[in-house]
């Protein structure tokens, strides 16, 4: 099948390689030139495990192809995937304008009928916005579906290539046909395509990201209670989640969450439910929470030091909002290193991935270092803020001779509250007792 992608980011980038590594000829279509120039190159412009090697099989078998027109990118397709960003406007409500700007240059270049697919995450009845932009123009047929992306950063490949299961929002016969043959590829071990109609295909999107932040903050409150009753965050976890009701997943205690998905879905649907005159009480709270979170280990930072911080040396372990990802986007470790050189602190940081993104944000405001042990010497305490497996098992020998200070602020509790102890470290962590050295 001929299919168009419009649009490169993350979604856009996975969506047209992964359906190309399904034998599907795929064109990508981006404004950024660039950016285009870039993959036309052979660089992948993002970092997303697995992806790279599907990217280039593709292209060097000649089913993924990329170009900066419209025109040239649509010709032939039978599927077109709107993927483009709907970032927060100031009230937080999704900005449409890039996907109806492209649905109003969609309408006369349509030749034969085609189903335009938003794979944005975009509020309810967006899908009657893009049909209603769409048609002004059109000469033939056409039918506009929703088509929720569930990608996980980090796993984004596997998470398309085997998905627990496909949302299609479409009340036309047609496109239900044409829909369920693209996706047979994906689903043959039996988890389910589930068609809805559009608006509630959107609002899936919305329900599923708004709940795994609230789970995710709901931990982290219970975290904080942990630390006032002198509980263990880390045996509640295990405790409630091996209850089947509960599941085991986003069950961790940490410094917030961050991303490109969760904050600003949150807030769109706050928004959405704001517009049609609902209190939604549980997710302004999830707001409120989890920006408070993020910066949660700061003034245990400030008590160390006696509440001076200008001058003092803080090493940062990870940048990136998760690990496996180079994403910044509504990264903790963003508000950290802003509280931190305001306090008057040099920083020290070292990410896997993240780094550059960082750099070309903050410039020389931070110290980049090749390596994490770098990011130690003459530290005067370690903060730890993404789960990076490497910095799980770091040789505490080495980190011993190059910190100042054995000290450590773990906003992902990385280590064993008794292996702290052995090693005669201080130790804070989110929802545990403190180590005291």
């Amino acid at each position: 099948m001929k299919i168009a992608v419009v649009g490169t980011g993350y979604v856009g980038l996975v969506t047209g390689t992964c359906f190309s590594e399904t034998g599907n000829h795929v064109t990508c279509v981006d404004i950024n030139e660039a950016k285009i120039n870039q993959m036309k190159a052979g660089v992948v412009p993002i970092y997303e495990p697995g992806l790279e090697d599907l990217f280039h099989r593709n292209v060097g078998e000649g089913r993924l192809n990329f170009t900066t027109s419209l025109i040239e990118g649509i010709e032939g397709a039978k599927v077109i995937f709107l993927a483009l960003p709907t970032p927060p406007g100031e009230d937080g409500s999704a900005d449409l304008k890039y996907i109806l700007q492209v649905a109003n240059d969609l309408g006369p270049l349509l030749k034969e009928y085609t189903v335009i697919i938003d794979k944005s995450t975009v509020p309810v009845g967006t899908s009657e916005l893009v049909k209603n932009a769409i048609a002004q123009h059109a000469k033939v047929p056409f039918d506009v579906v929703s088509n929720p992306e569930f990608l996980r950063e980090g796993v984004a490949v596997e998470d398309f290539m085997k998905p627990d299961r496909v949302v299609i929002g479409t009340e036309s016969e047609r496109a239900k046909e044409l829909m369920s043959k693209l996706y047979a590829p994906l689903v043959r071990q039996g988890n389910p395509i589930i068609f809805m109609d559009e608006r509630s295909a959107e609002m899936t999107k919305y329900a599923a990201n708004a709940f795994l932040a609230t789970k995710i903050t709901f931990m982290n409150e219970i975290a904080n209670l942990c630390e006032l009753v002198g509980a263990n965050v880390d045996d509640i976890r295990r405790g409630i989640g091996t209850d089947s009701r509960i599941g085991k997943r986003f069950l961790f205690a940490g410094i917030g969450y961050g991303g490109s998905c969760f904050p600003k879905d949150v807030q769109a649907l706050a928004k959405t439910s704001e517009e049609n005159n609902y209190k939604f009480h549980i997710l302004d709270s999830v707001m409120r929470v989890n920006e408070n979170q993020k910066t949660k280990l700061l003034p245990q930072v400030r008590q160390y030091f006696n509440e001076d911080l200008a001058g003092k040396t803080i090493a940062i372990w990870g940048l990136a909002f998760k690990p496996y990802t180079d994403d910044i986007r509504e990264a903790p470790a963003l508000y950290n290193i802003e509280a931190l050189l305001e306090a008057g602190c040099t920083i020290k940081a070292y990410d896997p991935e993240a780094m550059p993104n960082v750099q070309a944000l903050l410039r020389d405001s931070v110290q980049f270092c090749k390596n994490p042990y770098e990011a130690l010497e003459d530290a005067d305490a370690l903060l730890i803020v993404t789960e990076w497996p490497q910095f799980r098992t770091p040789d505490f020998d080495k980190m011993d001779s190059l910190l100042k200070n054995k000290v450590i602020f773990d906003g992902r509790n990385l280590y064993e509250l008794s292996q702290m102890k052995e090693l005669g470290y201080t130790y804070y962590s989110i929802g545990r007792q403190t180590v005291l050295s």
